[in-house]
């Protein structure tokens, strides 16, 4: 049966094509449809090169003489995903032995308001319908073992990522699925710390797919918890589980948000947008607004909150007004946690864990502490604080008035 996965270039079936080129190959094309826009840059040799790569990466697996996974002593769990910015029912401290991690996740395309004051929307490329996809969370030894589904209704093919994994560029090689299919890939976490996943078809859909939301983090936490740099353990009532996303959406000639009619419509348009480098949005959690107001954070004085910041794409420098990073791993759990940190750093393609007990009642706000993209481009979070106010650590001790000279 044939499907139009490429709308406006050419049409495929499901399977006849090269994995990972899809768009991206049929907008080099010669001969494309005439809705292909013409001004689309070619990616013909890097889309070529990046499929092969995923395609000799299945084709290893798949011709593997590898004795089965020893499973002996592990059990099952099935863990409950949530959507952002909450995280699933996990224990901080591994009890028993390791475990086998079972996660469902749907890829979901579905059209999100980015900014309701400029009415700046995108079809969405999403792991469970939301931006960031939901939160992993497992322990150094356990398996984490996912059923990906591509719902028959998609668009696109898609695929997972996962940096925590080793092999078959993290699973990417192994979890190709177009419309109406699943796989079921299953890794074993043995780096401690928090990583990023992410779709990566191959060649220009890798960019596109992550510039569209398909990205979220994994946290595989030590067996014993955390601790700080002398060994002592470290407890979190909360996480804060928060994805900065940069977009790059079109424009018309009027300076206006272009709008489609479906996920894919927009893919030569957005990869020209993306050539500049430059993004028109860089949010937390999918859209403007989309962790302040009534959906801001929530937390009280004394609760301890463990942020987790997820950046697929590009570098971040959060920062939290009224606050600090008590504790802040930028790298891994095996290193010692930074301590008492102003603004931390997350290297593009990364997740990072930050600490810190609240200690001041009122509005903290979040943000990339480039305050271009803080403030400009929205990527701001609001906590609101419950608890009383001490005077011991801020005070006014005098209100505004005027002053003679």
């Amino acid at each position: 049966m044939s499907k139009l996965i490429n709308p406006g270039l050419v049409k495929t079936n499901r399977r006849n094509v090269l994995r990972g080129s899809l768009l991206a190959g049929a907008a080099a094309m010669t001969g494309a449809a005439s809705m292909a826009a013409p001004r689309a840059p070619k990616f013909k040799s890097i889309n070529q090169s990046s499929a092969k790569l995923y395609k000799a990466a299945e084709e290893q697996a798949a011709e593997s003489t590898a004795k089965p996974a020893d499973l002996t002593g592990y059990t099952r769990v099935k863990q409950e995903l949530v959507a952002p910015p909450f995280a699933p029912v996990h224990e901080q401290v591994a009890t028993g032995g390791p475990k086998i991690i079972e996660v469902t996740m749907d890829t979901t395309e579905r059209l999100m308001v980015v900014d309701e004051d400029t009415g700046a929307s995108v079809w969405a490329l999403t792991y469970n319908g939301s931006v960031p996809g939901p939160l992993i969370i497992c322990h150094v030894g356990d398996m984490v073992e996912l059923t990906l589904r591509n719902p028959v209704d998609s668009v696109m093919e898609h695929n997972i990522d996962f940096h925590a994994s080793t092999g078959a560029l993290g699973g990417g090689g192994l979890t190709h699925v177009y419309p109406g299919e699943e796989v079921v890939l299953r890794w074993k976490a043995t780096k401690p710390g928090c990583f990023t996943y992410h779709c990566a078809p191959g060649g220009a859909m890798i960019p596109y797919h992550v510039t569209h939301g398909m990205n979220g983090a994994v946290m595989v936490l030590p067996r014993e918890g955390l601790k700080d740099k002398d060994g002592n353990p470290l407890k979190y009532d909360s996480i804060a589980y928060i994805g900065e996303q940069d977009y790059y959406l079109p424009m018309d000639d009027n300076g206006d948000y272009r709008t489609y009619e479906a996920a894919g419509d927009d893919y030569s348009d957005s990869i020209e947008a993306m050539r500049g480098l430059i993004p028109t949005h860089s949010v937390f959690n999918g859209a403007v607004g989309a962790l302040t107001g009534e959906h801001a954070l929530k937390a009280k004085v004394g609760e301890t909150v463990l942020m987790i910041h997820n950046q697929a794409n590009r570098d971040s420098r959060p920062h939290l007004i009224g606050g600090h990073g008590n504790y802040v791993w930028e790298s891994s759990f095996t290193d010692a946690p930074l301590q008492d940190m102003e603004t931390w750093f997350v290297r593009g393609g990364c997740a990072v864990a930050a600490m810190y007990t609240f200690e001041q009642p009122g509005v903290y706000a979040y943000v990339n502490h480039n305050l271009i993209e803080g403030v400009l481009l929205g990527a701001t979070a609001h906590f609101v604080v419950d608890g009383e106010w001490d005077n011991n650590l801020m005070e006014q001790v005098v209100a505004p008035r005027e002053f003679s000279t």
